[in-house]
């Protein structure tokens, strides 16, 4: 952990680089120096159906979620949401100006009793 996950509207595709704002928010939750690199990712999902608001073609949104273990503090975890958050919110600036589009986050906590992983990149990683 931690991992961010982007839902977002497919009327989106093409008015953001998705590639490019996983990327800044690679960044902004890497900046924050509470994560280590090899624990970090960041996904986009497109949701292809979507009823938004009073349901205009236009409206869309980007809904993301940010899973991570427990062992930070509120202050911690607040800080993270908001180098997320303020990230998201610049890269989609021009969209936020828009009256049809919604941007969320939420953090959640993950209990390290039922979450199973490996990965094979913290050796490497950690040796650099």
């Amino acid at each position: 952990m931690p991992h961010l996950s982007l839902e977002y509207s497919a009327n989106l595709r093409g008015k953001v680089d998705f590639t490019e704002l996983c990327i800044k928010l690679r960044d902004a939750v890497l900046g924050t120096e509470l994560f280590e690199i090899g624990a970090i990712r960041v996904r986009a999902f497109e949701a292809s159906a979507w009823a938004v608001a009073d349901a205009l073609p236009e409206n869309g949104f980007v809904d993301m979620s940010f899973r991570i273990g427990k062992g930070r503090s509120q202050e911690e975890k607040k800080r993270a949401g908001e180098a997320i958050f303020f990230t998201a919110t610049n890269a989609m600036s021009g969209l936020l100006e828009t009256q049809n589009f919604a941007l969320s986050l939420e953090i959640r906590e993950i209990e390290s009793t039922l979450s199973w992983k490996k990965n094979a990149m913290h050796d490497r990683l950690r040796k650099q």
